[in-house]
């Protein structure tokens, strides 16, 4: 596990685990009964890489706090006032995510220096910057079939993001199952399904839903993953296709084991803290970039193509990239990569 520095908190039970000491640093808050450190520990290292993967100099931070559902408002109140004083001091920026609500942290957006929109944005610019690495990563996805595991509330920004490229969503995955059409699903369905259905849509595309874990079989250029950190394990990679690429849509996917085995199958994957960068532009835009879509379509597609051809993988290969940067501004780098 990635070597981080512990904060717990002191109003509620619960912690904040920063990649970098010293530095900024940015994360999302998660609630539950058990968060537990270490992942939220590999979450906050690849943002870290991330953030140095586009040349910000900040680290990067989650943050858990362990509540029963009936005592989690108020654990999450105790925790806004508590990390209050760091988002004023620009020592941390917070964004909601499972079991938080945007509007539980309402009262830290005054004290956060962020653009105002950079939240109604986060859906829209994960699922591009998903399909760009995608588009870059198989040299066009035009007449491309694409597999998105773990689809989720960003899915259908990512169909949409798919679509606009020229390639067909030929499967989708949900917790309730999943889903496969060898003419794919019409883009507009799937969003209009995921929002009358949640996770049951893929119950409403076929008559007769296959298991979650059935879209690794599918036959597919590019597998989008991104339900758990880890998911790709060994076991899954040994079965990927030579020649797909796996494009991540969440946070460290694959794992170490899993990295070596897809690699040898001829499996190309691409780095998660790439992929999923869309919503840094927003968040930390850059004067003269352009506007946040252009500005992340532009970025993620040059970082992508500087490691596809690595002779260790573009992964690794993007890895090396924002060592280097880290090197610039950072006396000791952070032990450990971004892999589960």
């Amino acid at each position: 596990m990635p070597d981080v520095i512990i904060q717990k908190l002191t109003s509620t039970d619960g912690f904040i685990a920063f990649d970098l000491d010293e530095a900024p640093a940015a994360g999302v808050v998660r609630s539950a009964p058990k968060i537990l450190v270490d992942g939220a520990s590999l979450l906050a290292r690849s943002l870290t890489y991330r953030f140095a993967s586009f040349e910000r100099q900040i680290g990067g931070a989650s943050m858990g706090v362990n509540a029963a559902p009936d005592d989690r408002a108020g654990a999450v109140a105790a925790f806004v006032v508590e990390v209050e004083p760091l988002v004023r001091e620009g020592r941390l920026a917070v964004d909601a995510a499972k079991g938080v609500a945007v509007e539980d942290l309402a009262p830290l957006a005054a004290a956060d220096p962020r653009p105002a929109d950079h939240l109604a944005r986060h859906d829209e610019l994960l699922g591009l910057g998903v399909a760009v690495a995608a588009h870059t990563a198989v040299g066009g996805l035009a007449g491309r079939r694409v597999a998105i595991e773990g689809f989720d509330a960003t899915g259908p920004a990512i169909a949409a993001a798919v679509a606009e490229r020229g390639g067909k969503v030929v499967a989708v995955s949900t917790s309730a199952g999943s889903a496969a059409s060898a003419d794919g699903f019409d883009a507009a369905a799937l969003a209009a399904g995921w929002a009358e259905h949640g996770a049951a849509v893929v119950a409403a595309l076929v008559a007769t839903p296959g298991k979650p874990w059935e879209v690794f079989g599918i036959e597919a250029d590019v597998l989008v993953v991104g339900s758990k950190t880890g998911v790709v394990d060994d076991k899954v990679a040994d079965g990927l296709a030579e020649g797909v690429v796996v494009v991540p849509s969440g946070p460290v996917p694959v794992t170490a084991k899993g990295l070596a085995v897809a690699r040898r199958g001829g499996a190309v994957v691409v780095p998660d803290f790439i992929a999923t960068a869309g919503p840094l532009f927003a968040g930390w835009p850059v004067d003269g970039a352009g506007e946040p879509a252009s500005a992340a379509a532009t970025a993620i597609d040059a970082s992508l193509l500087e490691v596809l051809a690595h002779a260790d993988g573009p992964l690794l290969g993007a890895c090396y990239r924002a060592e280097a940067f880290l090197a610039t501004w950072r006396e000791q780098l952070p032990f450990g990569r971004p892999l589960a």
